[in-house]
């Protein structure tokens, strides 16, 4: 009996245990219909979208930094796009999300040999620059930062957000 409940109790932890470290959610695929898909999935709500790559340098200091800008606005939604040219990126992508605080974000990679038509149905004036940062109003209005994103400018942009109507 003591053995059997020895067993419980040992299973019942690697149980917890396992549910606690559960992985975050995968990487989506942004393909074809991706960008309308996002903006349909957070209409009415301000909503944060940043293009960045594994392989960008700036992208490496920003990641951090909108990880904490994510906690400190939970009421902003963050969606991030891995826009690498580079293919098969997907594990180095994920750890850098996690690294950075962004494993709760929804996040999507690049999954179309022929990124151009990604890139332009995002806008058609992209040439492909990131970081590129894209700041989605409640009513649907788009307003963009290519380059880095100043974090006091996002914090001034989400508290406008939050203003009553």
């Amino acid at each position: 009996m003591k053995r059997a409940l020895a067993g419980f109790a040992i299973f019942g932890l690697v149980a917890l245990t396992a549910s606690s470290t559960a992985a975050p959610p995968s990487l989506k695929p942004f393909e074809r219909g991706s960008w309308r898909e996002v903006l349909r999935a957070h209409a009415g709500r301000p909503t944060l979208i940043h293009f960045w790559g594994v392989t960008c340098g700036p992208c490496k200091i920003e990641l951090p930094q909108l990880g904490k800008f994510m906690a400190d606005h939970p009421e902003i939604d963050v969606v991030t796009v891995s826009a690498d040219l580079v293919p098969n990126l997907n594990a180095a992508t994920q750890a850098m999300l996690d690294k950075a605080g962004l494993a709760a974000a929804e996040n999507f990679i690049f999954n179309d040999d022929y990124v151009e038509r990604l890139r332009f149905e995002v806008d058609p004036s992209w040439q492909g620059d990131i970081p590129r940062t894209m700041l989605v109003t409640r009513d649907g209005s788009v307003a963009t930062i290519e380059g880095s994103a100043e974090i006091s400018d996002l914090d001034k942009w989400s508290s406008e957000q939050l203003r009553p109507h």
